[in-house]
């Protein structure tokens, strides 16, 4: 058996083929799976703005820009939003600063044409064209971009540097407003030239930095919707069109087993309630349900402390006798997990066994004396700390 020749990560293009293959080729080997340099995708590319006319651009009130200046020696960034003045740009230093400009092909015609030779895609997966203009060492750091993009090299040359490694970290670092990876190690690099267009999908870590000269880079961007923004909009758009008599409804209930659970029969009536939680495991679907139950619709909400009580201060009230009245407010319920149980409170979720949860659920004044094991009084004092349960003083006998 033949072990089949891993694919080319650069080809040629033409002006018959500007990705070095067939659209459908393309699509099949390396749309969202693998990147791909093309050299002179578009030969004799001219690119359709000038430099002058895209800071021109960034002047604009409602157009989204900004300017990135690298301080190289004390590794600083500067970030300016749009929108810009000609003073910002008149202060620019001689290297090592970058100006993007989004959603060029909203403004400007010639730009958007360049969008025709990206129609093998459906028209509603392309998000805009961003424009790039950097001076020497100008970019915005190693980086993953959460979609699909292009990157067609207009004016100059630019210096990309890639990781194909899946292990590579995707931390970032914690004093840049840009998202800048902490940690990068390229496996591939290239100098880009006018005409040149590299592809990466999703999640590649990559970094460009202006070479030599002015360059400009045209950056074709996909849209993909989290699945946290695609969930949260349907749900508005079933919220805002589903009657009101539409309700959770149990008439198959059967007497409770255990005071304030969430048992299975639950989580399988939530799923005839809403089918788009049909694929939701039990855990997420539980955990947002015994959070959502137990929030009131008004906004009367147990009041913490003043002053926070210690596992020590707690114990030796409950040695004196002291016993735990539930908040009025507080409404409770629990549901089993693999280990122990979850109790949810007013929304809040907190780790229990489920012979606590159980208790907690069942009785509104508890006396739980000596001899607690750390979580039980864990879990006492956080109750006790967020105001769920109120310290009632007792006498010792």
């Amino acid at each position: 058996m033949t072990t089949p020749l891993p694919l080319p990560i650069e080809v040629r293009g033409s002006a018959k083929q500007p990705l070095g293959m067939s659209p459908a080729q393309f699509l099949r080997d390396y749309w969202q799976k693998h990147p791909l340099l093309i050299r002179q995708a578009f030969p004799g590319f001219e690119p359709p703005i000038q430099p002058d006319d895209l800071a021109g651009l960034a002047l604009e009130e409602t157009a989204l820009s900004r300017l990135i200046i690298h301080d190289e020696a004390r590794d600083r960034w500067k970030i300016k939003s749009g929108p810009l003045t000609e003073k910002d740009f008149a202060s620019t230093p001689d290297r090592n600063w970058t100006l993007l400009v989004q959603d060029v092909d909203k403004w400007d015609a010639d730009v958007a044409a360049l969008l025709e030779q990206f129609s093998f895609l459906p028209s509603w997966r392309l998000d805009d064209i961003m424009i790039s203009y950097a001076e020497p060492g100008g970019g915005v750091g190693a980086h993953v971009d959460q979609y699909d993009v292009f990157l067609l090299q207009g004016i100059g040359q630019r210096h990309w540097a890639i990781s194909t490694d899946p292990a590579a970290p995707k931390d970032f670092r914690p004093d840049v407003e840009l998202k800048q990876l902490a940690h990068f190690e390229p496996t591939h690099e290239w100098l880009l030239e006018p005409g040149d267009m590299l592809y990466l999908p999703p999640d590649v870590p990559h970094d460009g930095v202006a070479f030599g000269g002015p360059c400009m880079t045209i950056s074709v961007g996909m849209r993909a919707p989290s699945r946290a923004e695609l969930t949260g909009d349907l749900a508005d758009y079933l919220a805002e069109r589903l009657p009101d008599e539409l309700r959770y409804a149990d008439p198959d209930l059967a007497p409770v087993k255990a005071v304030g659970e969430i048992d299975r029969a639950a989580l399988a009536r939530l799923r005839l309630a809403l089918p788009f939680a049909a694929g939701l495991d039990d855990a997420p679907l539980t955990d947002w349900f015994g959070r959502f139950i137990t929030r009131y619709r008004n906004a009367q909400m147990p009041v913490p402390p003043e002053k926070e009580l210690t596992e020590a201060a707690l114990r030796k009230q409950l040695d004196a006798g002291a016993s735990l009245l539930r908040h009025p407010w507080a409404r409770m319920a629990w549901a089993r997990g693999k280990r122990g149980a979850t109790l949810f409170v007013n929304g809040h979720a907190y780790p229990a066994s489920v012979e606590s949860a159980l208790q907690l659920c069942s009785e509104r004044e508890l006396t739980p004396g000596k001899n607690l094991s750390a979580a039980e009084a864990g879990l006492l004092l956080a109750l006790v700390n967020d105001g769920h349960l109120v310290v009632r003083k007792g006498r010792r006998k």
